[in-house]
């Protein structure tokens, strides 16, 4: 929990301290809210086009052998084709992750090895992004979004949800999906 409060309190470091006419947007991924994991994103306007989109998420769940713990956060700099938090965006994200997860159920697009293994570890990376966001009213708005990128995946690999016994320490490079969002949000004026 350390890590992620000074990961926001050096990215809200980093954002501009006067703040005429700015916006600043707060959000939740529904998608994390559909697996129990708690989330809250900062998109703060930097320019008319440009913004800074700041998403944390925690899960300290386990459930019986069901382990998804882990904690990510996922800056990314947007550009908007029309004005900030409006239509269509293109976004540069980057990404880190501590997880603990392991004993899935038996679901589509779950593997085996998620389901009868535990994975501790950590992943870095980034990517591109593209998406849109809705007007519902004048501060509330939905918006979708897809990235593609490369994550460094460094993990401790165990028999079971629960087992302590490690059988190896490994790492992956991945490309692919990284990641996927339907957000609900409030702007602030």
């Amino acid at each position: 929990m350390k890590k992620i409060l000074v990961c926001i309190l050096f990215i809200l470091g980093l954002l501009p301290a006067e703040s005429k006419a700015q916006k600043i947007a707060v959000k939740s991924n529904l998608l994390y809210d559909a697996t129990t994991t708690m989330n809250l994103g900062l998109e703060v306007a930097l320019a008319r086009k440009w913004t800074l989109d700041i998403p944390v998420n925690y899960n300290p769940w386990k459930f019986d052998d069901t382990r998804m713990k882990h904690w990510g956060i996922q800056p990314e700099l947007r550009y908007w084709f029309c004005e900030s938090f409006n239509r269509t965006f293109i976004g540069l994200h980057a990404h880190y992750v501590d997880f603990n997860v392991g004993g899935l159920p038996d679901w589509p697009l779950i593997s085996e090895n998620m389901q009868n293994m535990r994975y501790q570890g950590q992943l870095y990376g980034g990517g591109v992004s593209i998406g849109h966001s809705w007007i519902l009213k004048k501060r509330w708005s939905i918006e979708a979004s897809l990235g593609l990128g490369y994550a460094r995946i460094i993990y401790e690999k165990y028999p079971c949800a629960t087992c302590g016994t490690k059988l190896k320490d490994t790492s992956k490079n991945y490309v692919g999906p990284t990641k996927a969002s339907v957000s609900l949000i409030y702007v602030i004026k």
